[in-house]
């Protein structure tokens, strides 16, 4: 979970129709809304603040991703990088 995030509410797309008000009224409190369809989870309404987070979150993963694909530099190439560079 994150930040205020408290429990996952599921519901089904005609239910949410029919109670957006109150869906939004419980997202405002910190709960994270999922509707479905067909017993499928289509759509997930989380409370704006979450927003921040899930970017960040995303954000570490794609630098993770990147990372692995860079070679591995030794601490003698790196600190002879640094010599040059201070050279420089």
């Amino acid at each position: 979970m994150i930040g205020r995030e408290r429990a996952v509410g599921e519901v089904q797309l005609a239910e949410a129709k029919a109670n957006l008000t109150q869906l939004i009224d419980s997202v405002e409190s910190g709960e994270t809304i999922v509707i479905t369809r067909d017993g499928k989870a289509v759509a997930r309404i989380i409370p704006e603040m979450e927003q921040g987070a899930v970017k960040t979150r995303t954000a570490m993963q794609e630098i993770a991703a990147f990372r692995q694909t860079m070679p591995s530099i030794g601490l003698a190439d790196l600190q002879s990088a640094r010599r040059v560079g201070q050279k420089g």
